[in-house]
């Protein structure tokens, strides 16, 4: 099965499936209600809800459009970078799963990014603070979509 997807493919499925999963309103009301604590795991699940889809009446147009738009960026950004990044690989897959991980980590950093500067508060601390979030939810996510694109052939 997997030498019929491109490493692209395989990624941005794997990335949607995360973001559509841990970015749902289900998912982050109970990693709100649930994983508060100070353990590993507790950091792990909160971290993957961070481009979440749900909106809230009472935000800002703006605000709510940049929470829409940070979800579908991670997706897209991801594609592009694994594009881009898959072109010069060198064929071993310890070297693919970085690169699957790398593109969520720059992914998520050029998401935080974008919204960050639409959202109603645009100083540039709260600019950092999403791209530093954005990255770190690659940190944390980004080797589930390394795994994904194990063995998946370069196609371009």
């Amino acid at each position: 099965m997997t030498r019929y997807r491109t490493t692209t493919a395989a990624g941005v499925i794997a990335v949607f499936v995360l973001v559509l999963v841990f970015g749902s309103p289900p998912y982050g009301d109970w990693a709100r209600d649930n994983a508060n604590g100070t353990g590993a795991l507790d950091l792990f699940l909160s971290v993957l809800t961070w481009p979440s889809w749900d909106f809230s009446a009472d935000l800002p147009v703006r605000d709510v459009v940049a929470v829409m738009l940070r979800a579908i960026l991670v997706v897209a950004f991801t594609a592009l970078f694994l594009a881009a990044l898959t072109a010069a690989r060198s064929g071993s897959a310890l070297a693919q799963l970085f690169i699957g991980w790398a593109a969520v980590v720059f992914a998520g950093a050029a998401a935080g990014l974008v919204t960050g500067i639409i959202q109603s508060d645009t100083s540039a601390l709260a600019v950092f603070q999403l791209i530093s979030s954005g990255a770190t939810y690659g940190i944390f996510a980004g080797w589930i979509v390394g795994l994904a694109t194990l063995r998946a052939p370069a196609r371009r």
